[in-house]
């Protein structure tokens, strides 16, 4: 699935600034800068065409031409964060004396240096870009090939007997005492629309299916039509009209005229429509125009995946997953058959005790998802009833299970919403295939490495980009693609997770781009030439470290390493291009692995949460562009008085008993400040907090004038 552009977006704002920058580049250097933007300007265009295609749906020369450019776009950026740093002045002012003089001179004799090393590398890109371009030519790539006709896999469940589907009787009766009916089961006589919504796969249009064949004989005429991403209004309207039994003349190709003939028919009529797949509130509300409000009463009821949609509508019904109970007799139904060999009763165990334990690991990855349980138990059922294989069938899903028929089925489902979602939050989506299954995702963490990654673009004038980021957190939330996690105490938001099919799915589509790659003992991907972004995880074996180690990661944009993975961090200091590195956890009490920090250059966001060090090292000062710095849940007394040259620093994470050093008024752009401890030896970091005109939050801790007193600020 193309589902990134790499980072062209970042690349592209970027040349921009080459050019218009003071960087007395060389001459004619500008022109061909500019031709590198408009032609990466074009092929970004190309891929986002691209990304709308369903992967079995590209020619191959697509597929190798989008991941061409997607690489050749890293290579771009790094080469100008190169240069961009090579430009700066690192830290002379503070040198005295003959070390002073002499740096400086030879920072004099650097810029020619580096401007001819720039000159010859953005020719050798050129020389690339128009290489892609011409092989993109040669070998006829289409980039936007008409989609082949596919039959929708929702299409199926509107015609499953009742009698396969379990807890459906539940819910439909639920759905219709609760939204439907005025009590004791007599018909509302007013109109009455009702949205369902949920993740893909939960059952939202089996549900709506099994209130509509509950009810339609209540009314005078029905209708049932799928909306989709990309609606045929005409054909829909069509459609309503002849489920209606409404004859229309064929040559009738006018919308509004349609639409004017369905509310004439409707006017005086009870009926009831079943709208399903609703993806966007506008067209919504031009089918809406379609079906009048009228005296004698109608239902309307809707199926969608986005929670504002589904808001909209009106009569929102979030669709939950299926209990345990259900959840286990569909399982068992699906794989043994509907009754126990020794009863007449339903299965509501496993029959074997020895696939006792793996079932219920499979019906946890399933969460409830009707789809998931299904296609699951579909596989099994052509399985030996042996454990081995089951666990085999448990761990393949989404790695290796592609070409079978159900998991295809329900993969195409799940990426309907991929496909549907703007570029950047794709990119945002698939990095949560970072983490590990089941992992409680805490979303400042999650949006401050979507900053650092470049994932975030200033498109909203007066917002930070960590407000950005909160709104594509939400966004993912509203279309049911993350699962959010509340805080007891106030109600927000605080973390989120993804259910496993999804995630399955986009750990799929990272690897075929080499977009995430994953070492870990259960669940690894192959590492490609270049790993651009690494997540070790549950790997105790040494190979997994091996494999993390190699000169593999040279190029590596993120690293992220979590406690039980290894008992040391891989050698990182040759990652000239890291932008994010989290350590979390990880015991580096008894080793040297932060001698390297001052040496990455390009990092943005940098966690150490609970890694048992007592001091940072006086090089972090170097980091221009670090953002994030969480060094929380570690003995550290004193940072180091370097971290105040750190002036693109926006998250400060300390703890209560660690001091900052005074000119905390130099880091202009923080936002967030936790803790600032006061003392007498600090007093005068309360003078230039006055300078931080961006902070929003602050943690104070007062000492010794106000008994210990703790002070939170939100702004």
């Amino acid at each position: 699935m193309e589902v990134v552009t790499g980072a062209l977006p970042s690349v592209i704002a970027k040349l921009a600034g080459l050019v218009a920058g003071e960087y007395n580049l060389q001459k004619g250097l500008k022109g061909e800068i500019k031709f590198l933007q408009e032609e990466l300007e074009s092929m970004k265009a190309a891929l986002e065409d691209i990304s709308r295609t369903p992967a079995e749906q590209l020619p191959n020369n697509d597929k190798i031409w989008s991941r061409n450019v997607r690489e050749l776009s890293y290579d771009i950026e790094d080469s100008i964060d190169t240069f961009m740093v090579q430009c700066k002045d690192k830290g002379l002012g503070k040198q005295h004396g003959l070390k002073k003089v002499i740096d400086r001179s030879l920072h004099l004799l650097m810029p020619p240096k580096v401007r001819h090393k720039i000159a010859k590398e953005v020719r050798e890109i050129k020389s690339r870009v128009m290489e892609v371009h011409e092989r993109r030519c040669r070998y006829e790539v289409n980039l936007g090939v008409d989609k082949p006709v596919t039959v929708d896999p929702r299409l199926f469940t509107q015609y499953t007997e009742m009698k396969e589907l379990v807890g459906i009787e539940e819910a439909r009766d639920e759905f219709i005492n609760n939204f439907l009916t005025q009590g004791n089961n007599v018909p509302m006589k007013q109109g009455k629309t009702v949205s369902i919504f949920g993740f893909g796969g939960l059952g939202k249009t089996t549900l709506a299916n099994a209130v509509f064949e509950k009810i339609r004989a209540q009314f005078d005429c029905c209708a049932f039509v799928s909306v989709s991403q990309t609606p045929d209004l005409k054909r829909l309207f069509k459609g309503l009209l002849n489920d209606f039994g409404k004859s229309i003349n064929e040559e009738i190709l006018d919308e509004s005229r349609l639409l004017k003939l369905l509310r004439e028919f409707l006017q005086d009529k009870r009926y009831i429509v079943v709208v399903d797949d609703i993806w966007d509130i506008s067209v919504w509300k031009r089918i809406r125009c379609a079906l009048p409000d009228n005296d004698v009463g109608y239902t309307i009821i809707t199926t969608t995946r986005i929670a504002d949609v589904a808001e909209q509508a009106g009569g929102a019904y979030k669709l939950k997953p299926l209990s345990s109970y259900n959840s286990r007799k569909l399982f068992f139904r699906r794989i043994f058959g509907n009754k126990n060999k020794d009863s007449n009763k339903e299965i509501e165990k496993c029959p074997d005790d020895e696939l006792a334990e793996v079932s219920d690991r499979i019906l946890k990855k399933c969460a409830g998802v009707p789809l998931a349980i299904i296609t699951m138990a579909s596989l099994l059922a052509c399985k030996a009833r042996n454990k081995l294989e089951w666990y085999e069938v448990y761990n393949s899903v989404g790695t290796g299970m592609e070409n079978n028929m159900d998991v295809e089925n329900m993969r195409n489902i799940l990426s309907f919403s991929c496909y549907e979602l703007p570029c950047h939050l794709r990119t945002c989506l698939l990095y949560l295939s970072m983490f590990p299954e089941d992992f409680e995702i805490d979303k400042d963490r999650l949006i401050r490495m979507w900053i650092a990654e470049g994932f975030i673009q200033r498109e909203k004038q007066g917002k930070s980009p960590f407000e950005i980021g909160e709104f594509y957190f939400n966004e993912l939330i509203n279309r049911s693609m993350i699962q959010p996690i509340y805080n007891f105490n106030t109600g927000m938001v605080k973390s989120c997770r993804i259910h496993d099919m999804m995630l399955d799915l986009i750990r799929s589509f990272s690897c075929e781009e080499n977009f995430v790659t994953i070492l870990s003992d259960i669940d690894s991907t192959s590492p490609s030439s270049t790993i651009r972004r690494l997540s070790l995880q549950n790997g105790k074996k040494s190979h997994v470290m091996a494999q993390a180690t190699r000169n593999l990661l040279q190029h590596a944009r993120s690293v992220v390493i979590f406690p039980a993975a290894v008992a040391q961090v891989p050698a990182a200091g040759s990652c000239r291009f890291l932008r994010v590195l989290d350590l979390e956890h990880c015991n580096l009490s008894h080793t040297d692995s932060l001698k390297y920090l001052g040496n990455l250059d390009q990092l943005r966001y940098l966690r150490l949460y609970s890694t048992h060090i007592s001091q940072l090292p006086e090089e972090i000062g170097n980091l221009q562009f670090l953002q994030t710095l969480d060094v929380r849940s570690n003995p550290i007394s004193i940072l180091p008085s370097t971290v105040v040259e750190l002036r693109n620093l926006m998250c400060l994470d300390i703890d209560e008993t660690t001091r900052v050093p005074n000119g905390i008024g130099n880091l202009t752009c923080l936002e967030q400040l936790s803790w600032l401890c006061v003392d007498g030896s600090t007093i005068n970091n309360i003078e230039e907090l006055g300078q931080l005109t961006e902070l929003r939050r602050l943690w104070i801790k007062l000492n010794e004038w106000n008994d210990k007193r703790s002070i939170v600020v939100t702004c």
